[in-house]
C-alpha cells in the first residue's frame, strides 16, 4: 500500500516474540484480515494481538497508545485495546511494536447492521464519554486541528479524481467548509479515525473501538466522520441530535469526512479496495447532504 512499507510476515513476528517475549512464543499466531493501512495485525493466542507499524509515520503511535489508552479506558463505556507489552527494535525489524488485548467483534458494514438504532446509541455514548474526559497533558491530534491542514492533499486528490466523482460538486463543498468558523472551545479528547474498520460490533451492539493512532486533543468535529462513514441519514440525524452538535461543528465534521474520502480514494483504490470503498461512500454521502442544503 505504501512505497516505504516494511515486509512483515509470520516468521518475523514469531522471531520477535521468541527474542523479546518468550512466554508467548509458542502460542498460536495468525494474521488478522484488516482494511487497516498503517499496521500489520497478528492474533496471538486467544486474547492478544500483535500490532506492528508498516511505515515509519505509524511508529510514534506505539508510545502514545501505551501511555494514554490505559488512562482513557477507565472513562469509556465501550472496551478499547489495553497495551500489554511494548516491543523494541530488532535486527529484522527497526521500530517499536506492541502487544495488546484482543477485542471480540466484527467491523460493522452499511448493509449488514442488524440494529441500527442500538448501534447508533452505542456510538453516541462512546463519543460523548470520550469528549467529556478530563485528563490534562494530552498530545495535540493532527485531526483535531483546522481543516486547512487537509487543503493541499484534498485539492491534489480532486485533480486525480476527475471522471471518478463529481469533482465540481466536491470542490464546491470543500471550498464551503473552509469558510466555517474554527473550533473556539477547549480542546477535547478525540479518537480521530472513527471509520467502520476501527469499530467492532456483535449482535448489533458496539463491542470495541480500535486503532488509536490519531488519538489526541483538539476540535471534536473529526469524530463525527462516523455519521457519514456508517450511519444512514435517519440515524445520522439521531446521532447529531443526541450529541447536541452545533451547525459549525457539524459542518467541520462533514468537511473532515469529505477530505478523508478524497485523499484516501486515489491513494488506495488499487491496493486496498475495501478502504477505497469506504472513501467513496464518504464522498457520496457528504455530497448528498451538501446537495440537500444548497
Amino acid at each position: 500500500m505504501h512505497p516505504d512499507e516494511l515486509e512483515i510476515d509470520e516468521s518475523l513476528v514469531r522471531q520477535l516474540l521468541a527474542e523479546q517475549f518468550s512466554q508467548w512464543a509458542d502460542l498460536p499466531l495468525q494474521p488478522v484480515r484488516s482494511a487497516g493501512t498503517d499496521n500489520a495485525l497478528y492474533r496471538l493466542g486467544v486474547d492478544m494481538v500483535v500490532r506492528l507499524p508498516r511505515i515509519r509515520s505509524a511508529v510514534a503511535s506505539v508510545d502514545k497508545e501505551h501511555e494514554w489508552l490505559p488512562r482513557l479506558a477507565q472513562h469509556l463505556p465501550i472496551p478499547i485495546p489495553v497495551p500489554l507489552a511494548k516491543g523494541t527494535p530488532a535486527e529484522r525489524y527497526p521500530w517499536q511494536w506492541g502487544v495488546y488485548s484482543w477485542l471480540p467483534g466484527e467491523n460493522p458494514t452499511i448493509d449488514g447492521m442488524t440494529d441500527v438504532n442500538s448501534l447508533t446509541g452505542d456510538i453516541v455514548r462512546f463519543v460523548d464519554a470520550l469528549h467529556r474526559i478530563d485528563l490534562s497533558g494530552g498530545p495535540p491530534s493532527h485531526r483535531g486541528a483546522g481543516l486547512k491542514v487537509q487543503d493541499e492533499e484534498a485539492r491534489s486528490a480532486l485533480v486525480e479524481l476527475e471522471g471518478t466523482i463529481d469533482t465540481d460538486a466536491a470542490t464546491s463543498a470543500w471550498d464551503e467548509v473552509l469558510t466555517i468558523p474554527q473550533w473556539s472551545g477547549a480542546p477535547v479528547w478525540i479518537h480521530g479515525d472513527l471509520l467502520p474498520g476501527n469499530l467492532l460490533a456483535s449482535t448489533g451492539r458496539l463491542t470495541g473501538v480500535i486503532d488509536w493512532a490519531a488519538l489526541g486533543v483538539g476540535d471534536p468535529a473529526c469524530d463525527l466522520i462516523v455519521a457519514w462513514a456508517l450511519l444512514p441519514p435517519a440515524a445520522r440525524h439521531t446521532f447529531r441530535v443526541a450529541l447536541g452538535v452545533d451547525d459549525a461543528t457539524w459542518a467541520r465534521g462533514r468537511g473532515w469526512a469529505l477530505s478523508i474520502g478524497l485523499i484516501a480514494l486515489p491513494y488506495y483504490r488499487h491496493t486496498n479496495p475495501e478502504f477505497a470503498a469506504t472513501a467513496l461512500h464518504l464522498i457520496h454521502e457528504v455530497l448528498a447532504d451538501h446537495k440537500l442544503e444548497t
